[in-house]
C-alpha cells in the first residue's frame, strides 16, 4: 500500500520546508577530501564549551529517574542574576523551543505576525504552522525598519517578533528606536523579542528584560548556545510575564529539559573568567574582520553579535562564494539559503580562524571578480 502521506498532513505543514542547518565539518571534509576544516557557519563559541559547565557534567545523579519538571533551583538563579522573580522565567530546549511553545500558546489560524526579511527562519515558520500570516517588512540598511514595522500592524495583528541582533544581518536596533516602537505598539499586540546574541551586543542597546517586565505583552528569549558554548547540550531561556508563562506552561512538552542541560546550564552561570574571554575573543576579532573586510574592498553590516554579514562581489553569488571558501578548508553560511543574496553570514572565531578566513577570501577574491571576464 502506497500512502500519500502529503495529501494527509496539515495545509500548514505542506507549505513548510524542512530546517536546513549549516554544512558540518565531516561533511566538508567528505566532500573535498580536506585534512583540516575551519568552521564559522553556525555561529558556535569557537573557545569550545564552558569548562565549569563540562565539569559539572562529569557526574549525572540518577538518570534513570524524572527531574524536577519545574526547576526551582535554576530558575531562582536565572532569576537572581537578571533581576527578575522565579515566575517571569521559562526554560526550554533552547531559546527556539520557548518560541515554539509561544507560538502554540498564542498564535491561531487568520492572525497576522509581523517581522523582518530576513530574519531568523523559524519566526515565518512556526506562525505558518499555526494557520497565521508572516507580514514580512523588508530591512532597511540590514536593520529592522520599526517604524515599516509598526505601521504594518492591523487589527489582525498577534504578534510582533523584533530579532534584535538580527540573524543573518548581525545588526541591532537603536534602544531609543525601540523604545519609542514599543510604547507605540497597541497593548494587545504581542511582542517578542529574540535576543540570542545579546551577550555580544554594545554596552548601548537594547536590554529586553525591562520590557518584559513593564510590558505584559513582552516574551524575551536568550540561548547558552552561543556565549556559553552549549550549543548541543540546548538549552534556552526567556523572560515574560508570570500569566504569560503560566499559559505556555499547558502547552510546553513535559520535561523538555533534560537534566544534562539543566546541570551545565547552572554551572556555566558562574563560569565568569570563560565569559570573559568569550567576549573579549569576539571584541578583538570582529575589528580585525571589520579592518580586513574593508581592506579588501568588501563590506559587511555592522555587527552586533558574534558573527558578520559581509558582501560578496555582484559578479558572483553567495552561493559561488561559500563553495569557494569550502574549498578551500572554511565553512561559512551562503546569504542564498538565508534570504540575504550577495552575502555570507560568517562566525567570527579564534585569531587563528580568522586568518584563516582572510587568507581563504583573498585567494578565491580575483575569481569572484573576474566571473563577468570569463563569461
Amino acid at each position: 500500500i502506497t500512502m500519500d502521506f502529503l495529501r494527509l498532513a496539515r495545509s500548514s505543514v505542506r507549505s513548510l520546508s524542512p530546517y536546513k542547518a549549516g554544512t558540518t565539518v565531516e561533511q566538508a571534509k567528505r566532500q573535498f577530501n580536506l585534512e583540516h576544516v575551519v568552521k564559522l557557519s553556525s555561529n558556535e563559541n569557537s573557545l569550545g564549551p564552558s569548562p565549569l559547565a563540562m565539569a559539572a557534567l562529569a557526574t549525572i545523579p540518577e538518570p534513570n529517574i524524572y527531574l524536577d519538571d519545574e526547576h526551582p533551583a535554576l530558575k531562582a538563579k536565572i532569576a537572581a542574576r537578571f533581576g527578575v522573580a522565579p515566575n517571569n522565567v521559562a526554560l526550554g530546549h533552547g531559546s527556539n523551543d520557548i518560541l515554539n511553545t509561544f507560538f502554540a500558546t498564542f498564535v491561531e489560524a487568520g492572525d497576522e505576525v509581523v517581522m523582518a526579511d530576513p530574519t531568523f527562519s523559524l519566526f515565518g515558520a512556526y506562525a505558518r504552522l499555526a494557520g497565521a500570516v508572516p507580514v514580512t517588512i523588508p530591512l532597511r540598511d540590514g536593520v529592522h525598519d520599526l517604524e515599516a514595522m509598526l505601521a504594518a500592524v492591523t487589527a489582525r495583528t498577534k504578534v510582533v517578533v523584533v530579532c534584535d541582533p538580527n540573524n543573518p544581518t548581525s545588526t541591532c536596533v537603536d534602544p531609543d528606536d525601540f523604545a519609542r516602537f514599543a510604547a507605540a505598539l497597541p497593548e494587545q499586540v504581542l511582542l517578542v523579542l529574540d535576543q540570542a546574541y545579546q551577550e555580544f551586543m554594545p554596552a548601548r542597546s537594547v536590554d529586553g528584560i525591562p520590557y518584559a517586565l513593564s510590558r505584559p505583552g513582552t516574551i524575551v528569549t536568550r540561548t547558552m548556545s552561543k556565549l556559553y558554548g552549549l550549543a548541543s547540550i540546548r538549552f534556552g531561556y526567556g523572560f515574560a510575564d508570570a500569566g504569560m508563562i503560566e499559559l505556555m506552561q499547558r502547552v510546553r512538552v513535559p520535561f523538555n529539559v533534560s537534566a544534562p542541560a539543566a546541570i551545565a546550564a547552572s554551572a556555566a552561570l558562574d563560569d565568569h573568567d570563560f565569559v570573559a574571554r568569550t567576549i573579549a575573543m569576539n571584541t578583538t576579532g570582529r575589528a580585525y574582520l571589520e579592518r580586513e573586510v574593508a581592506r579588501l574592498g568588501l563590506t559587511m553590516f555592522p555587527s552586533a553579535g558574534n558573527f558578520i554579514a559581509m558582501s560578496v562581489p555582484s559578479t558572483t553569488t553567495a552561493t559561488t562564494a561559500y563553495t569557494d571558501l569550502l574549498k578551500r578548508g572554511v565553512v561559512v553560511r551562503s546569504g542564498d539559503a538565508l534570504h540575504l543574496p550577495g552575502y555570507l553570514r560568517i562566525t567570527i572565531g579564534t585569531q587563528p580562524e580568522n586568518e584563516a578566513l582572510v587568507g581563504a577570501i583573498e585567494d578565491a577574491l580575483p575569481a569572484w571578480r573576474d566571473v563577468v571576464a570569463l563569461r
